[in-house]
Formats: C-alpha cells, structure tokens, sequence
C-alpha cells in the first residue's frame, strides 16, 4: 500500500468504527446475498462473528505502518479457513461484498481513491491468507 493508501484508509476507518458492528453486518448480509451457500460456512452467531471481524479489521487498519507484520497470522488464520470448507473462490466474494459494505457505510466520503486504498488493503489480506489456505488445501 502507498503511503495515500494508508491515509485514506485510516481517514475513513472511524466513521465505520463508530458503527460498531452494522458495517460488518452489512457486509455478511451482502455476501449471503452474493452467495447464500457462503451462510453454512458460518457456525457461530453472525453477531459474535462481527465482533471478531470488527476486531481484526481494526487491528489491521492499526497496524498499517506495518501490515507485513500481520502476515503470519493471516497466513495462519487462511489455514484455519481451508478447515471450515472456504474455497479459494470465496476470497473475491468476501472482498466485493466489503467493498460493498464500506462504500454503504462511507457514503459521500466513499470515491474511487478511497475505494483503491481499501482494495489494497484487502487484496494484501486476501492474497496471504490463500497462500497459507494453499499450504494446507487444493481447490
């Protein structure tokens, strides 16, 4: 990510941090939209699952300066993933449906280079956490 990426990214995060958990709800009910076989792959309560998605994504968005640094447990964490039966082809659909979910809760702060920042971001997620789904499932 650019350093204008990380800006971006952090510029927008506290209007989405200060919707507690109803962006990433807007997002699961998007990728349940997008694929509703996607809900079988979730076990817990959607809203505990929020909390915990909340969670990491501010972390990331925290640790920006230093996003290789959250590569091993990415890596770790899409290990995790090839054992609750994602696919592969599961990572672009959870990127369009948060794409999705942040340009919703942005609203008017929401515009192409915003949407770049956070693409960057989330193809960095993405890319490391198949890497490490890789190392332990064929799609």
């Amino acid at each position: 990510m650019t350093p204008e990426q990380i800006r971006l990214v952090r510029d927008t995060f506290p209007t989405l941090q200060n919707m507690g958990t109803a962006m990433p709800q807007l997002f699961y009910g998007r990728l349940f939209q997008l694929d509703p076989s996607t809900r079988a792959l979730f076990h817990s309560d959607i809203r505990v699952q929020a909390t915990k998605f909340s969670q990491m994504l501010t972390a990331l968005v925290n640790g920006l300066d230093e996003l290789a640094s959250f590569d091993t447990a990415l890596r770790q964490m899409g290990q995790r993933h090839a054992g609750y039966n994602v696919k592969l082809a599961h990572y672009d659909l959870v990127r369009d449906a948060l794409l999705w979910a942040i340009g919703q809760a942005l609203g008017p702060e929401w515009n192409r280079d915003v949407k770049a920042a956070w693409s960057a971001l989330l193809e960095h997620v993405n890319s490391v956490m198949q890497a490490g789904q890789r190392e332990v499932a064929n799609d």
